[in-house]
């Protein structure tokens, strides 16, 4: 989707983000930690001893979730390898009594880099170079290059060299002037600071005598000088010792550490890898085999003249098809060739859907049919066109789904779909169950959570026309008591939250009538007008290029909004916006959009580049790369820069955050389209704003193309 694909942007919910990821995680857990050699986690969340780094590595694609502290100090850390030598890492942390200069409890978030130089290789160790707290104020700002060796299973030792936190205690030298602390500054790049100033050695040894236990002593270059002027610890001993104990076969560690000679502290961490979850895995029954033609039955072309053995066919396909979860919708049926249309409201492996319409074809059709055209349609738009030979089916079925896929042909669907039967339409499906929402980060509460039942509906008027809705009953909570109303320099977009959070109990959060359709070859087109999100209604226009078999995408949208009322029912406001603190009213434009553009890299990593203006008025772009799985798990970042100033942006200078995406089907081991975003974002703020429109198209129109049907084709005969 454009943009940020953010459910409840407007309170800054997350349906289980950072902290809540933590039970999603361990809920999900995989086994990527086993071995007595095998990293774990430090007390900033990411691979090391006790609080400094090794250059050790998690699993590639492995997401692991932190909660710790010690003393007056927690913090909370979400890891992701991102590729086998690149990792990230975002950290929020709870300072009590941080700065000196204010007693008030101090709330800082950070991201961190860490780079795989060389890997570990006979007497060679491997080496890492990292850098901490890149973006904000320099609370946790430090790089380092760190080596670690592995002496004998289980017995590994570290040494390296820090700057920042890392090159306060026992300095060996410098390498120019760095800026401390500075209070007001997140959401900077602090490039002043990288690899600049002290610089102090540090290292350790950690032995692991089972696959259980791991033991570290550490020698700490960290001197917590900030802290320990603000009266939170006692620096005693550069002197820091620690151990692990591994849970549920490696997918949790339990730390337990001794630091600065003064406190004790604790962490648990969780780990998941995406990669590997849910793959092949499955409980859902198997899929019916090909039903292999007898020796000459092809040239049997008698059905043709009878039609009560064409409709015969006919019912039993689409019966058949209704048994696997699949939906016909369409089909045309000829001596040597089916044309299907088929929708897919079951299995979230689009290559598992293709095989099982194929093999349940080849169970139903005349045996004259050689060639099977399945078209998938998405809100009554023909995706894609797949031809499968049926010849081809019956002599592969028992080789590697790989065998198949050279022989299969991907066109564009457009003009290609048969008409869909009447009986197929109007289709209603709906939802009503408890909701539980979180929002992160506010420095009032750091955590806050709503809870109550909400209710969902869509209505397929015709293929391409759907109505649909949402609406909410709050029982409990405390996001609604919100009361912090920071300035903005620009009109306040999403900074008024915490009013619609306070008025409306009972909401409609949307209800909206969107027409889908194909105005041409490789062409898709939506518009969308209602109630498009919690605040703001109005109509939505979009088209997206998109070639079937192509990894580039192009997409624009144009948006006519309206404010709607705090109470989030029927009624709308004025697009004046009153400043809380300094007074001043603001204009929201009407009219907003973007162009965008969309790039699958391969190997799992998509990009995708939004320009244009955003809700309020501001010019920019958005920048995301996501890494996503053949089982649908997909993690990524994005930031947006516009030209409204660091000051008018206020807090965090400009827009950023994770997105993660998690298939229930992974988590229940039974396929269903159903899934949960969780979107970890460090403030919301009224610059780089983005109208949230439900059912934007390059998600739906993809799924069907050939190079992302190929990224699961494993499944194919699943």
């Amino acid at each position: 989707m454009p943009g940020i694909p953010s459910r409840h942007s407007r309170r800054g919910r997350i349906v289980g983000a950072l902290l809540g990821s933590v039970a999603t995680l361990w809920s999900s857990a995989a086994v990527p930690q086993e071995g007595r050699d095998d990293a774990t986690m430090n007390l900033y969340g990411t691979p090391g001893l006790v609080d400094m780094p090794t250059a050790e590595v998690l699993p590639d694609a492995t997401l692991s979730a932190t909660y710790g502290g010690f003393g007056n100090y927690t913090r909370s850390t979400l890891s992701f390898q991102i590729t086998p030598r690149l990792s990230g890492s975002f950290r929020y942390a709870e300072l009590k009594g941080f700065p000196s200069s204010n007693s008030a409890d101090y709330y800082d978030r950070s991201f961190d880099l860490r780079y795989l130089l060389m890997k570990e290789s006979g007497w060679r160790p491997a080496i890492v170079v990292g850098m901490s707290d890149i973006i904000g104020t320099g609370v946790y700002s430090g790089e380092y290059v760190v080596a670690t060796k592995t002496l004998m299973p289980g017995l590994k030792v570290t040494g390296g060299i820090g700057w920042g936190r890392f090159g306060s205690e026992g300095t060996l030298g410098s390498t120019g002037t760095r800026p401390g602390f500075q209070a007001g500054q997140q959401g900077t790049f602090t490039t002043d600071r990288w690899f600049r100033g002290d610089m102090a050695a540090f290292g350790g040894v950690s032995y692991a005598p089972n696959d259980r236990f791991k033991f570290k002593v550490e020698y700490s270059s960290d001197l917590y000088d900030q802290e320990v002027a603000s009266g939170g610890v006692e620096h005693k001993s550069p002197w820091n010792f620690g151990v692990d104990y591994k849970l549920w076969q490696g997918a949790g560690q339990l730390s337990l550490y001794s630091v600065l000679g003064s406190e004790v502290g604790a962490q648990l961490t969780v780990y998941t890898n995406p990669k590997t979850l849910g793959v092949p895995g499955g409980v859902e029954p198997s899929g019916l085999p090909v039903a292999p033609r007898p020796a000459g039955a092809a040239a049997d072309l008698g059905w043709t003249v009878d039609p009560q053995k064409t409709s015969a066919a006919q019912t039993q396909l689409a019966q058949t098809l209704a048994s696997e979860g699949i939906k016909l919708e369409g089909m045309a049926l000829e001596s040597r060739r089916a044309v299907v249309r088929v929708s897919n409201p079951r299995f979230n492996s689009e290559a598992q859907a293709l095989g099982r319409i194929a093999r349940v074809m080849t169970r139903t059709l005349p045996a004259s049919v050689e060639q099977f055209e399945i078209i998938p349609m998405v809100n009554g738009m023909a995706t894609s066109s797949v031809v499968i030979m049926r010849s081809d089916l019956e002599r592969e079925e028992h080789e590697a789904a790989i065998e198949i896929l050279p022989r299969v042909r991907f066109y564009d669907g457009f003009g290609r779909e048969p008409e869909a039967y009447q009986s197929s339409y109007p289709q209603f499906d709906w939802s009503l169950a408890p909701y539980l929402d979180v929002s992160v980060f506010d420095p009032e509460e750091p955590v806050r959570t709503e809870g109550g039942l909400r209710g969902t509906f869509s209505l397929d008027v015709t293929p391409n026309l759907v109505f649909s809705g949402s609406a909410s009953y709050r029982a409990t909570g405390n996001i609604s008591d919100i009361s912090r109303r920071d300035e903005s320099g620009l009109p306040r977009v999403r900074t008024d939250a915490p009013v619609y959070a306070a008025e409306g109990d009972e909401t409609i959060e949307n209800l909206q009538l969107a027409y889908y359709g194909r105005p041409g070859k490789n062409l898709y087109g939506r518009i969308s007008a209602g109630y498009l999100e919690e605040m703001y209604g109005g109509v939505s226009a979009e088209i997206l290029w998109k070639p079937v078999t192509s990894r580039v995408a192009f997409g624009a949208e144009v948006n006519w909004i309206q404010r709607r009322d705090y109470d989030q029912l029927f009624g709308f406001q004025s697009m004046t916006t009153t400043d809380p603190v300094s007074g001043v009213k603001r204009e929201i434009p009407e009219f907003n959009g973007h162009v965008s553009a969309y790039y699958d890299f391969g190997n799992g990593f998509h990009g995708q580049l939004d320009v244009g203006r955003y809700l309020a008025g501001d010019i920019g772009a958005t920048v995301g790369l996501d890494r996503e799985f053949a089982n649908g798990w997909s993690v990524g970042a994005y930031a947006t820069v516009t030209d409204a100033s660091a000051e008018d942006f206020g807090e965090g200078s400009f827009d950023k955050g994770i997105r993660i995406t998690i298939p229930i089907s992974s988590l229940l081991n039974v396929p269903t389209r159903r899934e949960n975003n969780i979107n970890v974002r460090s403030l919301t703020r009224d610059g780089g704003a983005r109208l949230n429109v439900r059912g934007r198209l390059y998600e739906q129109v993809r799924d069907y193309h050939k190079p992302e049907v190929v990224e699961s084709w494993g499944r194919f005969w699943r």
